[in-house]
């Protein structure tokens, strides 16, 4: 707990969790009035960093580049649209079996997994993500800032990490939900107060936003509609996104009739959203505990024809491959081939079931076929490098760190490929590049003392050429710079 308490201090940010009651109280800062900041500018620059490692650290963001590219797209989609399309966003998928989604400081905002695996379709989760939109673009956290006269921030960071150990811990979601309501009034997780006016104003901009971008505008409120049917039907209290963002009769709608009445200008033409459901079947396929609930998913959809086919063929092979069920992913796979033989992620997937029945060189020659034709594709890039580590080959290696070094400085916040740059660097025989790597991996994942501990042990080495000393001691100098900002937080966890 100690260790989870010291990352909880990367989180120093988030003011904005208002309406609450706490044992402790600190005063907040003066804002001057409705102001569009919550936090000061320098802690506004670096929270959705300390954000990303906070989540990292606690081992709930989903990082596969399919599933967290996809959910960018379309929060950027949509904020192009809105009244600030220059802002800054974060957004990220969190592995948490909730149905839940917040917004945040400094513009970000988290989606759980179990959120996205209820919706139906992406206008549903367009619309979840579009409300969240609204709230910032529309100060609504700002605002509710103002209405908290008081808030202890530590007591705060504590309480939340105590919720998401039980939530590792495999407590469930209900003793997390009962952590964070005990004693000290956290009653909205990473939630502003929500006022019925602004839940209808956060509406209203959000469906604007669904029509403009391309999404069916009756999402949301669909969506809405459906987790109020399903927790009456079960007997069970609302799910947690409803918890905090209450619906009432009058506002579904209103937010009906705001649909209904958008004007043809306000209509893009819709998107035909059958990615979602691939993006939606690999992410039920990856973090599933138990695999035989996946499957048991994909056939009973292929059965009453819910879901479009091929999304619920791919899911199903995908689970029988991570199962080493290759026979039967074989026959999956070649159904899908039969339909689209040059689509990407069917490529993919066959390399990954090659690579699964140890024919590594036949694998490899189709993902390097892959990787010169989509040479930008993380996709692509990310399967190629893993594949090419399969074995421990110095010549492979050292490709592979060729391949990864060009990913990272395009993408230099990509954890799972600094990690495995490492491991690449140093079995193609290149230690220095191979500790760097190291270094970095620490620091994303929040352990800045560690990160300079390596690089101190590093700079000692008496083989180091000018360039290599300079570049390390400068990193060195970054990383102190960080730990003095961070206080406690860069100590050694």
């Amino acid at each position: 707990m100690k260790k989870l308490f010291s990352k909880l201090t990367l989180m120093v940010g988030i003011v904005s969790l208002a309406g609450l009651v706490a044992a402790q109280s600190v005063q907040l800062p003066d804002m001057g009035g409705t102001s569009t900041r919550v936090l000061p500018p320098d802690a506004e620059r670096t929270f959705p960093k300390d954000m990303e490692r906070f989540l990292r650290a606690s081992r709930v963001l989903i990082e596969d580049p399919m599933i967290r590219g996809f959910f960018e797209d379309m929060g950027f989609r949509l904020v192009a649209q809105s009244s600030r399309p220059s802002a800054h966003f974060h957004f990220f998928v969190i592995n948490d079996p909730t149905i839940n989604a917040f917004a945040a400081p400094a513009g970000v905002i988290g989606l759980h997994t179990g959120l996205i695996l209820t919706a139906h379709d992406e206008s549903e989760v367009a619309g979840v993500v579009a409300h969240e939109i609204a709230h910032i673009t529309q100060d609504h956290l700002a605002r509710g800032m103002e209405q908290a006269q008081q808030v202890s921030l530590p007591t705060m960071l504590a309480t939340l990490g105590l919720a998401l150990a039980a939530g590792a811990a495999g407590a469930g979601a209900d003793a997390g939900q009962a952590i964070l309501m005990s004693g000290m009034g956290l009653a909205q997780q990473f939630q502003i107060n929500h006022t019925r006016q602004a839940e209808a104003e956060a509406d209203r901009i959000g469906i604007g936003l669904l029509a403009r971008s391309g999404y069916d505008p009756h999402g949301m409120t669909r969506f809405f509609e459906r987790l109020n049917s399903v927790s009456r039907a079960m007997g069970q209290g609302p799910p947690e996104y409803l918890r905090t963002h209450p619906l009432t009769v009058n506002r579904i709608a209103e937010a009906r009739d705001r649909a209904v009445s958008l004007k043809e200008r306000e209509l893009r033409e819709p998107r035909d959203g059958e990615a979602f459901h691939f993006v939606q079947a690999r992410l039920r396929a990856l973090i599933s505990q138990r695999p035989e609930q996946a499957e048991q998913f994909f056939k009973a959809r292929l059965q009453d024809g819910t879901r479009p086919e091929q999304a619920m063929r791919y899911g199903l092979a995908l689970t029988y491959v991570r199962e080493r069920r290759l026979d039967e992913a074989a026959e999956q796979i070649e159904y899908l081939h039969s339909k689209d033989p040059d689509r990407q992620i069917y490529r993919l997937l066959e390399a990954d079931w090659l690579l699964a029945s140890d024919q590594i060189d036949d694998s490899l020659k189709l993902l390097e076929s892959l990787y010169n034709r989509y040479p930008g594709s993380r996709m692509v890039t990310t399967q190629y490098a893993e594949a090419l580590m399969h074995e421990r080959e110095p010549e492979r290696a050292a490709r592979a760190a060729d391949v990864l070094r060009r990913h990272l400085r395009r993408h230099p916040d990509d954890l799972p490929m600094t990690e495995l740059l490492a491991r690449a660097a140093d079995r193609a025989g290149e230690p220095v590049r191979a500790t760097e790597a190291l270094a970095e991996s620490y620091y994303m994942r929040g352990g800045v003392y560690e990160a300079i501990e390596q690089l101190e042990r590093l700079i000692q080495r008496d083989d180091l050429d000018y360039y290599q000393r300079a570049r390390i001691t400068a990193r060195i100098d970054e990383l102190r710079a960080e730990q003095v900002r961070l206080g406690n937080a860069g100590r050694r966890r």
